[in-house]
């Protein structure tokens, strides 16, 4: 229906003017757009070429989105020159030859959503050195892109392309002519959906945390958006999005990136920051200490440390095709580098990598040799959904004046093996020290009878591992006696890594980071046990160095405007 509505409105009458232009609010990288203007797109980790035009011919799903949703004229807005304008306007004019007539993969109403944003907020590079009969197809296309959205966004799929899809008929209610009228019934048609798809503490059902982040900058953009046409702010909108500004900064390490889960990426440079602060500022209202628990993650900061744990059942409902098996598993950063990582998502690598990142072992957390937490089945096609996981997810909060901690359990291998994963965390006041304990108990007849059978055919042993994959920056070492890893960062900071009970080995590891071509190389500390009794339990440590001091300056600086290499 999507594709039909477009088709059916392509011959829409275009409005007479542009009566407001949006400010543009996304952030485009101008390293990026240098690289466009050289012929290269790095589009979510395909790299794609085209001298004189953007090309829109990618392979991925995401690659072909991105490019759809017009991200490309961010990082050309941010060149700004006569070159940059020039391939701008020739990418327009090729989309609209190929697809602005209502064909293609881009007629979502999410992604036209996200298109109208840009073209709306980018009006004047594109339409700079126009002559009459461009201008006029221009404004026919916002138009057509307006009325398209009025029949479909209701349609859009829940969660992040319905917002979307709201703000952007938003945006052309308040900047093309004849259209203002519209913008209270779809300010309240926004709030409706908010309402509707967004949790009393600010989460979205596929706890995703960087689609959380896209949802908010989206409102956030809205409500910027009616403040600087007076338009009011609906109270309910207000108080949603102040629920969603808790949780982003309950999920925000150290160094100001998100936490890792469930298909999510730490969030492009600066935007978080950014949204948080044209939120506090729209809102007028200080904020708010971050809760200890929100979307199904805990979170224990001291000092200058953070450490984010998964302590929810994966979205099996909503997001079955991206959800991971990553229950009881944790990160952990340091002032302004990140230590203790997930592999992250691979999506964007091809199938192969999607699947191997979903995995338990992919994640900082005990997994049983072969074996995932939840598991994964193949409902039809070639698509990998997790449809089986932990049934309940165990939390107890145990904070003292000393220390912040949390006991966590799962049951996730109890019809497999009979087994429960218990994990305390004890992160200390200062931040210079996380202690954790996991254990892997069979409780009650039942289980212990499975636990007896699949030892039994195991040879008397079900060997398992405690993982810690640790950031491509963070340089690893093991002493000569075997009992202690020593990590450095950038900064200069050592934490050391004792278990007791384990052999301690150095593996590698990779480190799927969103806009890259490849995986990163890294390294990960592997615990190798074996539970040969109802009850194995191991304790480790995770400490800094006693001679590194807790205020350490972080001399090594980042380029802020380098990009991943091509």
């Amino acid at each position: 229906m999507d594709g039909l509505t477009a088709r059916w409105l392509a011959r829409v009458r275009a409005p007479v003017a542009i009566t407001s232009q949006p400010e543009p609010r996304s952030l485009g990288l101008y390293a990026r757009g240098q690289q466009m203007l050289a012929g290269n797109f790095l589009v979510a980790g395909e790299l794609l070429t085209g001298q004189g035009t953007v090309p829109f011919d990618a392979n991925t799903p995401e690659a072909v989105d991105d490019l759809q949703g017009f991200e490309w004229l961010d990082h050309l807005a941010a060149v700004g020159d006569r070159p940059a304008r020039a391939l701008a306007q020739a990418g327009l004019r090729d989309w609209s030859r190929r697809f602005g007539r209502g064909r293609g993969p881009g007629w979502a109403p999410g992604i036209a959503g996200r298109r109208l944003i840009r073209l709306l907020s980018h009006a004047v590079l594109l339409m700079q050195g126009m002559d009459g009969s461009e201008q006029a197809g221009f404004l026919r296309l916002l138009a057509h892109h307006a009325a398209f959205l009025r029949k479909r966004a209701g349609h859009a799929a829940p969660g992040l392309p319905r917002i979307e899809a709201r703000t952007g008929l938003l945006y052309a209610a308040l900047a093309l002519e004849g259209w203002q009228d519209r913008a209270p019934g779809i300010v309240t048609a926004l709030t409706r959906d908010c309402a509707a798809q967004i949790g009393p503490d600010g989460a979205i059902a596929t706890r995703n945390p960087e689609e959380l982040l896209n949802v908010f900058e989206c409102l956030g953009w809205a409500g910027q958006l009616l403040a600087e046409n007076e338009q009011p702010i609906p109270d309910a909108l207000g108080d949603v999005m102040a629920c969603m500004a808790g949780a982003l900064r309950a999920l925000r390490h150290a160094d100001g990136g998100l936490a890792r889960f469930h298909g999510g990426g730490r969030g492009r440079d600066g935007v978080l920051a950014a949204a948080l602060a044209a939120h506090d500022a729209l809102s007028n209202l200080p904020p708010t200490p971050p809760p200890d628990k929100v979307m199904g993650y805990i979170r224990l900061a001291a000092g200058r440390s953070s450490v984010i744990v998964d302590a929810a059942p994966p979205p099996l409902q909503s997001a079955p095709g991206r959800a991971h098996a990553a229950t009881l598993a944790f990160e952990l950063t340091s002032n302004r580098r990140p230590l203790i990582v997930s592999c992250g998502d691979g999506r964007s690598f091809g199938p192969e990598w999607h699947r191997a990142s979903r995995a338990t072992a992919s994640h900082s957390t005990l997994a049983l040799d072969g074996y995932s937490s939840s598991r994964f089945s193949t409902p039809g096609g070639h698509r990998l959904d997790l449809t089986d996981g932990p049934r309940h997810v165990g939390l107890e909060f145990r904070h003292t004046p000393y220390a912040r901690a949390a006991a966590l359990s799962h049951d996730g291998y109890g019809e497999s093996h009979g087994l429960e994963h218990l994990r305390y965390l004890d992160l200390s006041k200062d931040g210079r020290v996380l202690s954790g304990e996991d254990m892997l108990i069979a409780t009650g007849r039942a289980a212990q009878k499975r636990f007896d059978e699949v030892r039994g055919r195991l040879g008397g042993t079900i060997p398992y591992a405690l993982r810690f994959h640790l950031h491509p920056e963070v340089d690893a070492s093991l002493d000569m006696n075997g009992t202690a890893v020593s990590l450095t960062l950038r900064s200069g900071e050592i934490w050391v890594l004792r278990a007791e009970g384990a052999a301690l080995s150095l593996a590698p590891s990779v480190y799927l980071e969103k806009g890259r071509i490849k995986p990163r190389a890294a390294q990960q500390i592997v615990l190798s046990l074996a539970a040969t009794s109802y009850t194995s339990q191991t304790n480790w440590t995770l400490a800094k160095a006693h001679d590194t001091p807790t205020a350490l300056r972080d001399h090594a600086q980042d380029d802020i405007l380098a990009v991943p290499d091509l």
